[in-house]
């Protein structure tokens, strides 16, 4: 249909034909989302003139068509200019009814389903104005929309969950893409307790104890894909205000609370497995924003039976972790963002939960048993972490090695003992931690032990390859004398050629244990004494 045709109709026909035009302009570009750009006057106009009529008083099925058009529209963020205005965000804002500081009376329940869709539509069309218009964006927190936001979400569940799960998108929109935003909503709206109360009333959350929710029912339906869609945009936007919050008494007191809802949320399931994943996902990011010391709820669950050996804690939440983390590691895509969070979260609840670190570590690293192949050969978990060392990503094997180096309790010879030198050396080395050995971190005791099958093979195990080798025969033992010594001037010489060419470097060890460029021994007096020293 032709976009002038349109805007010359729109002004002069009446509002049931102003339905007719829209309704026909919406169902043939329903699902375009690339536009001609020689259009774009005139599809910023068309933005115009449905904003005027939104702004009449006009039946609700008007509406809705009107509101339609402008999402279609609001796909192309060049034509935003005349919505993303005050004006523009409190007429959409009272068609959602949000209220807002000059719309007092925005949150009346819509009276029908016509007024239902208009509500559902308004959020839909805020949600693409304020991802596409920066200029939307402080509209919408001059007049205040977040503070209604809030309002919005605690009253959508009586009205319909469809509104609820929009209301709680912008929100995440807003939080996420206007940081001073989160103060705001933090400090003048709560608005970390009314999320929380979301997750609580979409989980049926049911409380046994301070931090502690009864156990799902093993019997129960999976949680249907509504409820989990409205879980994870809450906990979305919980990410945003969790980001680098001032923590008092009160706060761990309500992240203690979120994260016996997250750990509640691990245990059950959803329709399908990808969803599943998906709200774990977000869980585990989360989680990765509260207090390291919250983990400590994950495993006070009382447990029937619970094995001594973990100090009768519940381990099954972090059993969970843990299989989640195999299955992002199995996918083998999109390390960064999908593994990475889950990987910094087990670090840090080993580093600081005794019976964390002893439970994941039992899993991931067992006494070693079979020493002839090499630790990233394989498909337990131990293999699959262990490749993630030498990964191409710096951020995925950092995150591996440091995961595996707490296990060991921050012990040099233990992580060598599973990964091997050529696993371990760049991570060390970039720590300072081959000259150093073990670290000043907190750990009890060491619990394992060496397997007699470990014991037996040990003195055979090559260190860089953490495994027992095939002894190949010495080349040198059929070269005579005269050969060895060719060969030895040759290697000199190929050394001080690649040195000359700056290619490699010769180092020394100085006295405080780290290396040293060898000329910068030469030129100091003490080290050659010292060398005379030893010499004597």
């Amino acid at each position: 249909m032709d976009m002038s045709n349109i805007l010359s109709q729109l002004e002069t026909v009446s509002d049931g034909e102003i339905e007719t035009v829209l309704q026909q302009y919406n169902q043939e570009n329903s699902q375009t989302f690339t536009f001609n750009p020689q259009e774009e006057k005139l599809r910023s106009k068309l933005c115009q003139s449905v904003l005027a009529v939104l702004g009449l008083p006009v039946q609700p099925s008007c509406q809705r068509t009107c509101l339609e058009t402008l999402r279609i529209l609001s796909r192309d963020k060049k034509v935003l200019a005349p919505v993303a205005t005050k004006e523009g965000m409190l007429v959409l804002g009272r068609l959602a009814r949000i209220p807002t500081r000059e719309t007092r009376d925005s949150q009346s329940q819509p009276q029908s389903e016509e007024e239902l869709h208009v509500v559902v539509e308004a959020l839909k069309c805020l949600c693409n104005i304020v991802f596409n218009s920066p200029a939307a964006q402080q509209a919408s927190v001059d007049i205040k929309l977040p503070h209604g936001l809030c309002s919005n979400v605690s009253m959508a569940r009586t009205w319909n969950q469809e509104v609820g799960l929009f209301a709680l998108r912008l929100l995440f929109l807003l939080s996420a893409l206007q940081p001073n935003v989160r103060e705001v909503l933090r400090r003048e709206c709560d608005a970390v307790r009314l999320l929380t109360d979301v997750l609580q009333h979409t989980l049926d959350v049911s409380w046994v104890g301070p931090y502690e929710v009864a156990a799902p029912d093993p019997q129960a339906l999976p949680l249907p894909a509504h409820d989990n869609e409205m879980v994870m945009e809450t906990l979305k936007s919980l990410y945003n205000l969790t980001l680098s919050n001032p923590r008092g008494e009160e706060d761990d007191h309500q992240f203690r609370r979120i994260t016996g809802i997250l750990r509640h949320l691990l245990m059950i399931r959803t329709e399908t497995e990808d969803k599943t994943e998906e709200v774990h996902s977000h869980a585990v990011n989360l989680l990765m924003n509260l207090p390291v010391s919250c983990l400590s709820v994950f495993i006070d669950v009382p447990v029937q039976g619970g094995d001594e050996k973990y100090g009768g804690k519940n381990l099954d939440a972090v059993q969970v972790l843990l299989d989640f983390m195999e299955r992002r590691i199995d996918k083998e895509c999109n390390y960064k963002e999908g593994l990475t969070p889950v990987l910094s979260l087990l670090t840090e609840g080993s580093r600081c939960h005794r019976e964390f670190r002893r439970y994941i570590k039992a899993q991931v690293l067992p006494p070693l048993r079979d020493v002839t192949t090499r630790p990233e050969v394989g498909t337990t978990l131990r293999n699959k972490v262990v490749r993630l060392m030498t990964h191409v990503d710096l951020g995925v094997k950092e995150s591996a090695a440091e995961f595996l180096f707490v296990l060991c309790k921050e012990n040099v010879n233990s992580l060598l003992k599973y990964t091997g030198y050529g696993n371990a050396a760049g991570f060390l080395m970039g720590r300072d931690f081959l000259t150093r050995g073990r670290t000043q971190g907190q750990y009890s005791e060491d619990e394992d032990s060496d397997t007699e099958e470990y014991k037996a093979a040990k003195p055979f195990i090559n260190p860089v390859t953490c495994s027992v080798e095939e002894p190949t025969p010495n080349p040198m033992d059929e070269m005579t004398e005269e050969q060895k010594e060719y060969e030895a001037e040759k290697l000199i010489t190929m050394f001080d050629k690649l040195a000359r060419q700056n290619v490699i470097r010769p180092m020394v060890m100085r006295p405080d244990g780290s290396l040293g460029p060898l000329e910068e021994s030469l030129c100091d007096p003490r080290a050659q004494k010292s060398g005379s020293d030893s010499d004597e």
